[in-house]
């Protein structure tokens, strides 16, 4: 029985007897969102064109309408004018369809030497590259924004904490740094994704390759790839390049939200270290008081949403033999997602960063709190030639003893130190000072307000 004119619609139709139901190409259908990757499946397919002209498998006059017809699809897609239709599956045939409606036969020589496997690997290794390039450059301008906040603050002083605890004196520059680290870690991870992702798997066709002469490194060039994948089953079944940059993303996410939850303690009248502008907070519906570091609350939210979608990935991959299956469908969804998400996070939190206004009294008082410069003491004895563990023993009694009377460790007299260690003396004061203590951190990766402005001075040279 020959096919219906409706099971004429797909490119596959003439081997099947009857058309897919309307549920079933509603359910198979990805147009609705793989659509955003129509542009690079335009740049892909003309590099494509004018390697088979240059091979020559299709004429000059068939180049020229297949680029007329490919450079028309791309002003409708921007313009918003591009006929998007469920009926044609994908984004692909949906271009396919509407090249052949604008330069007849010539369209349909396009996809000669290529299949939709090999064509997609292409397109989403073109739109992640694109994505990584764009995060890479908010990365850089948060880090920036961190410099920029950390000099300001580089000899103020906070408690620093372990455990949530109060632990030792350190400069908010010298905090601030830290998260400036975890960035430059995630730059240099989205950098090392971006060289792996790029190469080029268009030529691997369906799974096999092609019985064409094609020249895979000239597509490569015209592309900007590195080069091009080595095998062909790999080449179209591959999605490590989406799973890696996931993972890149949920690590930048990751560190966005440990920032955050520091963000929203700080903004508690309990710590009082910082203020966020007003356009960064929302109020109550019913507690007129309210200030609620909405923007903070959400990004850290929004970190499930990119872990969550790393999981999806790697689940996703973990049974499919070779090469090529129809659930790689589902990588684009949860990856368009991460990108989106990232990409509007980094930004937003770099706005945030620029109206954060620091209350260098609160955090100050702060570290006069919970014995901050017990360690300095500690120090201090070993200094005078006291073992450190003796030292150790020493301080952790006069801290119970302060705590007894109510007391902060530097607020004892000389005469109450000295019953805990004879090696102390009247020299011990500025070792319980919370300037003295940050000062002496004075090494690299230290808190000493002079390492810290090294190190922005450093940091500012690498970004350039």
């Amino acid at each position: 029985m020959p096919p219906n004119d409706k099971s004429r619609n797909k490119p596959w139709s003439g081997r099947f007897s009857e058309p897919a139901t309307e549920l079933v190409r509603h359910f198979t259908a990805s147009v609705s969102f793989d659509r955003r990757l129509a542009e690079f499946d335009i740049e892909a397919s003309i590099a494509h064109a004018r390697m088979l002209h240059a091979v020559g498998v299709i004429g000059k006059s068939n180049l020229a309408a297949i680029e007329k017809g490919l450079a028309q699809i791309r002003a409708e897609v921007r313009a918003g004018a591009f006929p998007w239709s469920e009926a044609h599956e994908d984004v692909h045939f949906n271009i396919e369809r509407r090249l052949t409606e604008l330069a007849g036969e010539p369209g349909k020589r396009l996809h000669t030497a290529r299949s939709r496997n090999d064509q997609v690997a292409t397109d989403v290794r073109l739109y992640l590259r694109a994505a990584i390039d764009q995060a890479g450059d908010l990365v850089r301008s948060l880090q920036r924004a961190l410099l920029d906040l950390a000099e300001a603050h580089a000899d103020a002083v906070m408690p620093g904490y372990t455990h949530l605890q109060v632990a030792q004196p350190v400069s908010f520059g010298h905090h601030l740094l830290a998260y400036y680290e975890m960035l430059a870690r995630d730059a240099q991870r989205l950098a090392d994704c971006r060289k792996r992702l790029n190469k080029l798997p268009l030529g691997s066709a369906a799974l096999a390759g092609t019985s064409f002469p094609i020249d895979r490194q000239m597509v490569a060039r015209e592309l900007g790839f590195d080069g091009v994948c080595e095998n062909s089953m790999d080449a179209v079944s591959d999605r490590d390049f989406a799973i890696e940059y996931c993972a890149c993303a949920a690590l930048v996410m990751i560190h966005l939200s440990r920032f955050c939850e520091e963000i929203v303690l700080w903004m508690n009248p309990r710590f009082g270290f910082v203020r966020l502008a007003d356009r960064f907070c929302t109020g109550s519906s019913i507690m007129p008081q309210k200030k609620n570091p909405d923007v903070a609350e959400l990004i850290r939210g929004n970190t499930c949403r990119v872990n969550g979608h790393l999981v999806a990935l790697l689940t996703l991959m973990k049974a499919q033999p070779l090469a090529y299956n129809r659930d790689n469908q589902e990588d684009k969804e949860p990856l368009f997602d991460t990108a989106d998400t990232l990409t509007a996070c980094l930004a937003v939190f770099t706005e945030m960063l620029q109206g954060i206004e620091v209350n260098r009294q609160a955090m100050e008082a702060a570290a006069h709190q919970g014995h901050a410069t017990a360690t300095d003491l500690a120090e201090y004895l070993v200094r005078k030639g006291v073992p450190f563990r003796e030292a150790h023993e020493a301080v952790a009694q006069a801290v119970r003893h302060a705590e007894s009377r109510g007391c902060e460790l530097s607020e004892l007299t000389l005469a109450e130190l000295q019953r805990f260690s004879s090696a102390i003396r009247k020299d011990v004061f500025p070792a319980l000072a919370l300037e003295g203590s940050l000062k002496s951190r004075n090494h690299p990766g230290g808190t000493a307000p002079a390492r810290v402005k090294a190190a922005i001075a450093k940091a500012r040279k690498s970004l350039g």
